[in-house]
């Protein structure tokens, strides 16, 4: 397949620039992979898309303020993104700036782009491919730095500096483990109201963590796209997961990925016949058209950008022509996209389906 074949044209107007008021008030387009079909509803009802027994799978990382801004000696202006917190003084880091730093560069801290340096500063100590490791000093942690000065880390599309707001509203309201530089943002419709509702209605519930990278908004940059190479992002599965997974299976129920993050997850730790083991390290799974998903029935998604792995992922659960058919529908009806936008509920195809 050609990355042209994951191509489709979006009204610059239709990217979310900022959260609606409620999050649950966000529309939900159904999409049933199986015959194409598709319906419109909010997702406050997405209780009515799902049945008793049914797991729903989340991913609890929670975002870290990873946007920094500085200055070098030379007085050359610095944008840095952080990627991992390797350590209480450690991070791998992105760096923009005129000429990439040296190691052994000190970088001076901003409370904001372009404001006068600070008292903080980090330290480029080497390089890990494209990305710059940084540290702190001694007597300052890292996480105080950016608890001090740290910006949310708003995704390209979202054409405006983080404000007050979205250290809520970017992070989602089950957010636990610190680590993600971009959200999940499938969980950003959930409210606590919500999950209350789901409990009752006897939906079980399930978490796995895995710290999504910025990576995920890298483009790919070949025509051929198995030729793509994946970043790779932490996660965790732990044998409570694998357990609830099996319980929802002998009890006939749906494993129901709350985000492509919890898809990424929970298809890493599968180890063949749609059984999953508890899984702990980097994964860098690449699921496009042709994969069969041996864990996951059903996802909630937000909408993707076009030639997008992400975009790739979940036409291989729906199928492409299905997945472009449904996006071409909600561009008519005016949806509202990406990570402040809304939201889709899909069933798969039976041809993405793997053992069970």
């Amino acid at each position: 397949m050609k990355l042209d074949d994951f191509h489709y044209e979006l009204p610059p107007e239709l990217i979310a620039q900022y959260p609606l008021k409620e999050r649950s008030a966000s529309r939900l387009l159904v999409l049933d992979g199986a015959s194409g079909a598709t319906r419109h509803g909010v997702f406050s009802a997405l209780p009515g898309c799902l049945q008793p027994g049914d797991l729903l799978v989340f991913n609890n990382t929670r975002v870290i303020p990873a946007r920094l801004w500085g200055q070098k000696a030379t007085g050359g202006r610095v944008e840095i993104l952080i990627e991992r917190i390797t350590g209480e003084h450690t991070a791998l880091a992105h760096i923009r700036s005129s000429k990439s730093p040296k190691p052994g560069s000190v970088i001076h801290l901003s409370a904001e782009p372009g404001g006068a340096p600070g008292p903080l500063q980090l330290t480029v100590t080497g390089r890990e491919g494209a990305l710059f490791q940084l540290a702190s000093p001694p007597q300052v942690a890292l996480h105080s730095v950016l608890a001090d000065i740290g910006h949310m880390p708003l995704p390209p599309y979202i054409e405006r500096g983080d404000e007050a707001a979205d250290q809520e509203r970017y992070q989602t309201v089950y957010a636990e483990r610190a680590g993600a530089v971009a959200a999940p943002t499938a969980g950003l419709h959930f409210t606590e109201a919500l999950l209350e509702q789901l409990d009752a209605a006897g939906i079980q519930r399930a978490t796995v963590t895995l710290h999504v990278g910025a990576g995920t908004f890298q483009p790919v940059r070949v025509d051929n796209i198995q030729e793509h190479h994946m970043h790779a992002e932490y996660l965790e599965v732990d044998a409570g997961v694998c357990a609830a997974v099996e319980a929802t299976r002998l009890r006939g129920g749906r494993v129901v990925a709350v985000g492509t993050t919890a898809v990424r997850s929970l298809e890493s730790a599968a180890c063949g016949q749609g059984r999953i083991a508890p899984l702990t390290g980097d994964t860098d799974i690449f699921i496009y058209p042709g994969y069969r998903f041996q864990v996951v029935d059903a996802m909630i998604t937000n909408f993707h950008l076009p030639e997008s792995t992400l975009l790739m992922l979940v036409s291989a659960f729906c199928g492409r022509d299905n997945m472009l058919a449904a996006y071409r529908e909600a561009i008519a009806e005016r949806y509202r996209f990406f990570s402040y936008g809304d939201a889709m509920f899909l069933t798969p195809t039976p041809a993405a389906m793997g053992p069970r």
